[in-house]
């Protein structure tokens, strides 16, 4: 890259192509990896938002529960045990039963 760089000042000439290329890689990383990442993050806010008392969900790490309260930033879970434990909203991940429905990917 720093070769290209050089070549190019001692020639004195400005290649448009190289600035298409990079213009390519910028868009092609944009679409996708900051694209989907932010899709994402919105979908997880809709959900956490969208959040009722009666639903059965998982956390982030795996605790599967049915929310008995909804705070300002918290829920409250029960798990099948009778233990009530408070997560933060941003550790429900998902509701159980479209975790229980997703198809199963092997390789």
């Amino acid at each position: 890259m720093t070769a290209l760089i050089l070549a190019q000042a001692a020639g004195g000439g400005f290649d448009t192509r190289l600035l298409i290329v990079w213009g390519l890689i910028i868009v092609v990383f944009y679409m996708f990896m900051i694209r989907p990442q932010v899709k994402k993050q919105k979908d997880q806010k809709k959900f956490a938002d969208e959040l009722k008392k009666g639903d059965k969900v998982i956390t982030t790490s795996g605790m599967h529960g049915k929310v008995i309260d909804i705070a300002d930033n918290t829920v409250l879970l029960e798990t099948e045990g009778g233990h009530k434990i408070r997560f933060n909203k941003s550790a429900i991940s998902i509701d159980e039963s479209k975790a229980l429905n997703a198809p199963v990917v092997t390789k």
